[in-house]
């Protein structure tokens, strides 16, 4: 829940900041001047590319979150088996071990999206956030039916 009002209360502060910067963007537009409007139109850009950016992370938020919950109804979600260190940081060992294990179940089930969905967990896990949301993507992507870019 906390991660939830953490991602509302950035969502609404960037959205307030694209507004801002939209306005300024109408403002140098209105000057009227060659530079202006060209500052302006390029002052624009700016929160259409970051409205754009931050829609397509919320779906993909809600749309992994919904894979989370399916696989939670059925009794399916990973479990956190991995070794801790004093920290609390996970255990670099344990991360590979458990990795291995959810790489070599993907592999036996390339169309399995609850497979992908694990190895996506066991990526995040081992800090590899990247290849992270690449497996989560192609979860979803299993998941909905749509072809699946290899």
């Amino acid at each position: 829940m906390r991660a939830k009002i953490t991602y509302l209360v950035t969502a609404a502060v960037l959205v307030f900041y694209f507004v801002l910067v939209g306005s300024r963007g109408v403002m140098l537009i209105q000057s009227g001047t060659v530079v202006t409007v060209t500052f302006g139109v390029a002052v624009l850009i700016l929160p259409v590319i970051g409205l754009w950016f931050l829609w397509k992370n919320t779906q993909f938020v809600r749309r992994a979150n919904a894979l989370a919950a399916e696989l939670d109804a059925e009794g399916a979600l990973p479990v956190d088996e991995l070794k801790r260190l004093p920290s609390g940081r996970i255990d670099r060992d344990s991360a590979d071990e458990v990795f291995a294990r959810r790489k070599a179940e993907t592999e036996a089930s390339p169309e399995d999206w609850r497979c992908w969905f694990r190895l996506a967990v066991a990526y995040h896990d081992a800090r590899d956030t990247p290849r992270a949301r690449k497996a989560m993507q192609r979860a979803i992507a299993l998941h909905d039916g749509r072809p699946v870019h290899a």
